[in-house]
């Protein structure tokens, strides 16, 4: 059963393969079975983006070839995990932080909508699954009212 939602940056951490947040995470993951995690779509919608963005800015065959293979390693590193979309609690409850003028980035508050299982049914992707989602960007994601974090690339003593 999923627990752990991945936000875009512990996702990529992932997808580097190295250094010390890299091994800081997998010491924490390598702690459950894969099957407590999850990626959203939100994530992938991101990380598209970006490989879409380099795409459309290369200006050698070298910098479209290495978009492609990004675009393709994205595919690939997202097969890996379930993927949890973005529907309609979700979408109620991205509607209701907006309403509540709760600051931050679109994607942030999708994601915020989609992680948790809802206490309430107004609750987002995190919110509407009651994960605990598992990012760098506690500053932004603290402002999502009862959305569960954690910073896995530090040390636990630390966070």
């Amino acid at each position: 059963m999923v627990k752990y939602l991945l936000d875009t940056d512990h996702f990529s951490f992932l997808q580097r393969g190295s250094g010390k947040e890299f091994t800081q995470l997998m010491t924490r993951m390598n702690q459950y079975s894969s099957t407590e995690f999850a990626v959203s779509i939100i994530s992938f919608h991101e990380q598209v983006l970006g490989a879409h963005n380099f795409i459309n800015r290369a200006r050698t065959n070298r910098d479209i070839i290495r978009g492609y293979t990004l675009l393709q390693e994205i595919l690939q590193g997202f097969t890996s995990f379930s993927i949890l979309r973005f529907d309609m609690v979700a979408v109620s409850i991205f509607n209701e932080l907006r309403e509540n003028k709760v600051r931050g980035s679109t994607m942030d508050l999708r994601i915020g909508a989609i992680e948790p299982k809802a206490q309430r049914i107004e609750d987002s992707i995190a919110l509407s699954r009651n994960l605990i989602l598992l990012t760098r960007n506690v500053a932004d994601f603290n402002k999502i009212p009862n959305l569960k974090i954690e910073d896995w690339t530090v040390d636990p003593q630390i966070f």
